[in-house]
């Protein structure tokens, strides 16, 4: 990124434009220790809106608290209109975990963990909602639209996504160029769900800039969910481990369409 600051000016202007339009006084903002918050965060800083920081720790790893209360304590020591605060969410997690009671198993783990990102969505809105604000995504262009790599009515359920536009990589550069401190932007990418604190590489099975030469190969090629990925891996310009992150890429892009898709709806017709 050569020129990063007309990107700051244009996303601070849209927020404040945005803002402006939906009535609202500024935003709420989840916090979580990554470079995608942070960035998220510094931005609405910029505009000079009220914009209110929260840390929503589930059973998290104290490194990705303390990276995000730094954080939060840097914003609020240079913006007077920014304040921060941290609800935990462990018991509540707990008790609710406890009371569905479901089955041990794979499919109830991952219902649990996106439990989590479901239960950090409803107390943003309730934040949000109770003083009037807009709930501020921090989704990144290759997690929103790329692999879908985000839960459904958790972390993606918000009112307007500011950088959803930039890949990982731009992202990173223009946390470098808004301030955003050295230990967030040297910290390995997270979605902070996990008790082990597992790395989202090791989840997903492929870096994010090798998902975003995945998604530019894809969309450079027409490519789109559904059709067949071998023509992706035609020529022997490609790498085994080329190949291995297109088709996890393609994987994930077609099995995640039901997020980048609007809702379903069963039209009755007039007859």
């Amino acid at each position: 990124m050569t020129n990063p600051d007309p990107i700051v000016s244009h996303i601070t202007s849209w927020l404040i434009a945005y803002a402006s339009k939906a009535g609202a006084k500024g935003f709420v903002l989840g916090v979580s220790g990554g470079v995608d918050s942070a960035l998220t965060a510094h931005l609405c800083a910029l505009t000079g809106l009220e914009l209110r920081l929260m840390e929503l720790p589930i059973h998290q790893p104290p490194s990705h608290v303390q990276r995000g209360k730094d954080m939060m304590d840097a914003l609020c020591g240079k913006h007077a209109q920014v304040t921060s605060r941290c609800v935990d969410l462990t018991d509540l997690f707990d008790q609710h975990s406890e009371a569905l009671n479901l089955p041990s198993g794979r499919l109830t783990e991952l219902a649990l963990i996106n439990t989590r990102a479901r239960l950090r969505m409803t107390t943003l809105y309730a934040e949000a909602q109770a003083h009037g604000l807009l709930v501020v995504g921090t989704g990144n262009k290759v997690e929103d639209f790329g692999i879908g790599f985000y839960t459904k009515y958790g972390d993606g359920g918000v009112d307007l996504s500011p950088i959803a536009d930039l890949t990982k990589s731009e992202v990173q550069a223009l946390a470098r160029f808004v301030g955003v401190p050295a230990a967030i932007l040297t910290a390995a990418p997270s979605d902070g769900l996990w008790d082990d604190g597992r790395s989202d590489e090791m989840q997903i099975g492929a870096s994010y800039p090798e998902l975003e030469w995945a998604m530019a190969r894809c969309e450079a090629m027409g490519w789109q969910a559904g059709q067949p990925v071998e023509p992706l891996m035609a020529g022997d310009d490609l790498s085994d481990r080329q190949c291995e992150v297109l088709a996890i890429y393609c994987r994930m892009h077609a099995a995640n369409q039901h997020k980048m898709q609007p809702i379903p709806i069963c039209v009755i017709p007039n007859k």
